[in-house]
């Protein structure tokens, strides 16, 4: 064998494991891309839930508290603009975020002046709702932490070497996390003297 030969074939070796490796890379960042579109469609699946819940929330504490109705049309313009959001399509995930982030904030300042009304807080309907309301509130946090850990672990593939050079041939972008508006960082000032 020739020493031409011998370089030609570790060349070709050589093509033949760097392509492997290419393909390792970009597999692995398509999956961590699908793994980031789950984690938003879990996230999306338990908003829609509370968002279907919040009528019947609202039809419940008006039969108790109809002079509570700033809280209720707050909550019913919160659950609104979700969906306003939801139907607006492209990338708007952060103006969803803020959407819901809002009708969370309505739903705790509906659930403390519910505190206010011992009869509400006795009905077996309320009970339920706010049971099943709770129980939502615990799978949305769940689903948005695993999301954003995701969010995380495919960001940083696209920016570490070597992932980043295939992520950048490819196109591969950044996800954006979920997160908190300013305003959802305050706790919600619930007042019973009006």
């Amino acid at each position: 064998m020739s020493v031409s030969m011998i370089v030609l074939i570790i060349i070709l070796v050589l093509v033949v494991l760097l392509v492997i490796w290419g393909i390792g890379i970009y597999n692995g960042l398509v999956n961590l891309r699908n793994r980031v579109a789950n984690g938003w469609a879990q996230i999306d699946v338990q908003l829609k839930q509370r968002a279907d819940l919040v009528p019947n929330l609202v039809q419940t504490v008006k039969g108790y508290a109809s002079h509570e109705s700033t809280v209720l049309e707050e909550v019913t313009k919160a659950r609104a603009d979700v969906a306003q959001a939801q139907t607006a399509g492209g990338d708007q995930m952060q103006a969803r975020a803020d959407a819901e982030q809002r009708l969370g904030q309505s739903l705790v300042t509906l659930m403390a002046r519910a505190e206010a009304y011992p009869e509400l807080k006795a009905n077996q309907n309320f009970l339920d709702l706010q049971r099943q309301l709770k129980d939502l509130e615990d799978k949305i946090a769940y689903a948005r932490q695993f999301y954003n850990d995701v969010v995380q672990k495919f960001n940083t593939r696209i920016e570490t070497v070597p992932s980043n050079i295939i992520a950048s041939l490819f196109r591969f972008r950044q996800a954006q996390y979920f997160q908190a508006d300013e305003g959802s960082r305050q706790a919600p000032v619930v007042d019973f003297g009006q």
